[in-house]
């Protein structure tokens, strides 16, 4: 299973224990997975479909446990491009729809839909609790997850720009910053921040894939510590090893044309041990001397005999 998939799972399981936090959170489904029409004679239907089998259970339970209703279930299957399951939970009789949507604050005295409005203006969502459970029921219909060992992706598509922003308020609500982007003819409400994904889970009250998705983020970045780490050291050798190749080079050229005759005793020691341990760093090489000298006055040293080396050069040249 995926790990969208078992942040569902656990979702599913999850139902609250107020009955303003149930109905918030069947609006979320009905809101983004839902239809209703008005046929003949006024008469409504109310209908959610769902590819998620656990989705339309938890619907057709919501609706029993709030409003005391028997809803129809159907499943009707897709052939092509693959034979996808269709779940569909309908409430045909003309009261009951009436007042499952008037409850769930997603149609007016009018018959007119209200899925424009924002979460300020909504009723149901004035609680933090019912935020929560709205933000569940939206990411349980049309929301998904990456795997988080291979990137930090949360997202959820909406068919509106009006729910894509109502989404997008109430994710802002808890400090976060929730983006829109339009692919093809819908609205997806995303976050690609680790920790802003944990903190999101924290909201829908995932703890387990919440728990999952924090020991995949620890494991991450001690792997990137441990190469930052390797690659710095890495760096520092061969920075080490190529000034030792120049010094060697230098000291050898100083010594065939002859410059070691003028060198005082410091710096004929310091050039000998250098030649002896090509290999060996600068703390290594003034531990070497006698007496032992610092790793400040050997760089100078090598500095200065360098800086020979490099004079001779030039006046070879000319």
């Amino acid at each position: 299973m995926s790990f969208s998939g078992k942040v569902k799972e656990e979702l599913l399981e999850h139902y609250a224990r107020a009955r303003h936090c149930d109905i918030a959170e069947l609006s979320a489904i009905v809101h983004m997975a839902g239809e209703f029409k008005v046929g003949h004679g006024g008469v409504c239907c109310l209908k959610v479909h769902t590819e998620n089998l656990g989705v339309a259970r938890k619907c057709f339970t919501l609706l029993q446990k709030i409003f005391n209703i028997e809803p129809e279930v159907s499943i009707r299957q897709h052939q092509k491009p693959q034979k996808t399951r269709i779940y569909n939970v309908l409430v045909p009789k003309h009261e009951d729809a009436l007042r499952v949507l008037q409850a769930l604050k997603l149609i007016d005295g009018h018959m007119e839909i209200r899925e424009n409005l924002t979460a300020a203006d909504n009723i149901l969502l004035q609680r933090t609790c019912c935020k929560r459970a709205f933000i569940r029921g939206a990411f349980l219909s049309t929301g998904s997850m990456s795997d988080p060992n291979k990137s930090y992706h949360f997202e959820i598509v909406c068919s509106s720009e009006a729910k894509a922003r109502q989404i997008q308020e109430l994710i802002g609500s808890f400090d976060m910053d929730a983006k829109i982007v339009c692919r093809k003819r819908y609205f997806v409400v995303y976050l690609k921040e680790g920790a802003q994904i944990v903190d999101l889970l924290n909201v829908m009250e995932a703890h387990v894939a919440l728990m999952d998705l924090e020991n995949v983020r620890i494991l991450k970045e001690m792997r990137n510590s441990v190469n930052r780490k390797v690659n710095c050291e890495t760096a520092n050798i061969h920075k080490t090893v190529s000034a030792a190749v120049k010094q060697t080079e230098d000291i050898r050229y100083l010594k065939a044309a002859g410059g070691f005759s003028d060198l005082s005793e410091e710096l004929l020691e310091t050039a000998d041990l250098r030649l002896e341990n090509p290999e060996a760093s600068l703390k290594e090489l003034g531990l070497m001397h006698n007496p032992p000298i610092g790793k400040s006055g050997v760089n100078h040293r090598l500095r200065k005999l360098s800086n020979l080396a490099e004079t001779l050069r030039g006046s070879k040249e000319e």
